[in-house]
């Protein structure tokens, strides 16, 4: 016999009985087997840092992007299917520059979120597609703030001080609750970031497996030079 749940996730708008959206969960699998991404907000600014999981020698470690810039105040890091990430980075940075054009403004990182989610969540609604295999962990600072949020396959959002993605986030997740500070500056924020990539990861970290971008008031977004990468790097090994 076929288990009961097989006859409710052959379709993505098909409720089990229990209220539950099977597609939707398997695409939260997939975010689950994606390599972690953590993102600290600090005092003025975020910090996103990513593992890219180098599996081979034979891999050049700087054609794997898994950090985006979406517009100048903000960027965003993925975890999940990199190629359904690049088609969500592509769309909100449409919108980004929709905003500028129609409103001669940067776009505000709650509503640029909110469009991402509406987007994603579209595509549990209707037949004929799939949900995206992928979260976004979105960073930026606007006039209101500071922030960073998360978004999930289902399309629902969550703001966080600090949080984390992929098959790591529930060590990092625990790793910041006993040790992230609201009132952190840049290198600390950094140093924590980097000590729940080690306390997450299956291998060392290096700088060529670590990838780190940051955005602060004031400032553009930019990630960060494998040398300064290395620096924060070193500074965890000699704490451990």
């Amino acid at each position: 016999m076929q288990p009961a749940n097989m006859a409710y996730d052959r379709a993505i708008t098909v409720f089990s009985p229990d209220g539950r959206l099977f597609q939707v969960e398997y695409a939260r699998e997939a975010v689950k087997r994606g390599t972690t991404a953590v993102g600290v907000k600090f005092k003025d600014g975020v910090i996103l840092a990513i593992d890219k999981r180098i599996t081979s020698k034979l891999v050049d470690a700087s054609s794997i992007e898994k950090i985006f810039q979406i517009d100048e105040h903000i960027g965003c890091a993925t975890s999940g299917l990199v190629a359904d990430a690049r088609v969500l980075v592509d769309r909100a940075r449409v919108e980004a520059q929709i905003s500028r054009l129609y409103y001669d403004e940067k776009i505000s990182i709650e509503a640029l979120v909110k469009k991402i989610c509406d987007f994603k969540q579209t595509y549990t609604q209707y037949g004929g597609v799939r949900p995206f295999g992928t979260a976004l962990l979105v960073a930026g600072v606007d006039d209101s703030a500071v922030h960073l949020f998360e978004t999930d396959p289902s399309g629902a959002l969550m703001a966080y001080r600090a949080g984390a993605i992929g098959e790591g986030r529930n060590s990092a997740l625990t790793l910041f609750e006993s040790k992230y500070r609201e009132d952190m500056d840049m290198d600390e924020a950094a140093a924590l970031s980097m000590e729940a990539l080690h306390q997450a990861a299956e291998g060392e970290p290096t700088s060529k497996t670590v990838e780190i971008g940051v955005v602060k008031k004031d400032e553009k977004f930019r990630k960060l030079s494998s040398e300064d990468v290395q620096k924060y790097l070193n500074n965890v090994k000699k704490k451990r």
